[in-house]
């Protein structure tokens, strides 16, 4: 396994949660490793996305309430969200692209190494 997320869960409106993306190292030297989310019914969706140099990519959406970081020392990038709202609910993956075009706008077929899933469910 190549990557893995973790730390989805059930939160209520308004509410935070960290998700957090191990990766082996030869997925950190990815050119770009991002977080997509895909809610019943519908298709997938970049969220963030993070360059090796640290330059940023956020959906509209999302943006002002979640944060892409990484720590590369540990192999991990993170997703911070806060204020999650029930549209936010969705299965959310971490993925990592050669591709150094795709911190510009993730497109899921640009990313090579996907890692399986963790659940978000915003609900009170």
């Amino acid at each position: 396994v190549q990557l893995q997320a973790c730390g989805g869960g059930l939160v209520q409106p308004g509410g935070s949660l960290r998700l957090s993306c191990a990766a082996s190292r030869s997925i950190m030297s990815a050119k770009v490793v991002g977080w997509f989310r895909q809610a019943p019914g519908k298709g997938r969706q970049g969220v963030a996305a993070i360059s090796s140099d640290g330059r940023i990519w956020s959906a509209d959406s999302v943006k002002g309430r979640f944060t892409i970081s990484r720590d590369n020392a540990k192999n991990e990038v993170y997703l911070q969200m806060s204020n999650l709202k029930p549209e936010d609910a969705a299965v959310y993956s971490c993925a990592a692209s050669y591709y150094d075009g795709s911190i510009f706008y993730p497109n899921p077929g640009e990313f090579s190494h996907w890692g399986q899933g963790t659940q978000v469910t915003v609900s009170s």
